[in-house]
């Protein structure tokens, strides 16, 4: 029999509430019973996209990304709206990013990356058939739009030129799980 590890929430309070992040800190009974204090951030989640061409090109976008004062290569990705669906947070993204839309789409695994600090979860989507409607593109998001081979993108994450989490762990999920490489 499994040991029962839950923490059991004693008191909860707001440390911060912003337009993206809200910060928590809780007072939690622990599972031998002691006390301790919990920090996290309460995340929407996000939808991640991975489009691909019908050749094997992956539609990428390249921004910039203020808390480390850098560009970063990334897949178009975009936090939930109050109730809205994950499979309709992921269309809208690609279209509102890429100016892309796609035929076909497929639900991947779900990935939890930062489980130490944050409820952020990622939902991931293939995206494939894809046209160019260049309709609702948003005007106050500044990217550029690539088109990279499948394994140009591989080798850009073993150098180091796409080095962003959820982009890396979706490619690589991507290439292992779905392409089989």
């Amino acid at each position: 029999m499994k040991p029962d590890l839950t923490e059991h929430t004693l008191e909860s309070r707001d440390e911060y509430r912003g337009r993206l992040l809200h910060v928590k800190k809780d007072r939690v009974r622990l599972p031998d019973g002691g006390e301790s204090t919990r920090e996290y951030i309460v995340h929407p989640g996000a939808a991640v996209v991975i489009p691909v061409f019908d050749n094997g090109d992956l539609l990428l976008e390249r921004q910039y990304r203020y808390p480390l004062h850098r560009d970063f290569i990334e897949l178009p990705a975009g936090k939930f709206d109050p109730g809205e669906g994950e499979l309709a947070c992921a269309r809208r993204e690609l279209r509102e990013e890429t100016g892309y839309v796609a035929s076909r789409w497929r639900e991947l695994p779900t990935f939890y990356p930062c489980i130490g600090y944050a409820n952020e979860r990622l939902v991931y989507f293939l995206a494939e058939d894809l046209s160019f409607s260049g309709e609702n593109m948003d005007e106050d998001e500044f990217l550029e739009i690539l088109r990279i081979p499948f394994d140009a993108a591989l080798s850009m994450i073993a150098d180091g030129r796409i080095d962003e989490a959820k982009t890396v762990m979706g490619l690589l999920w991507y290439a292992r799980f779905v392409r089989g490489t």
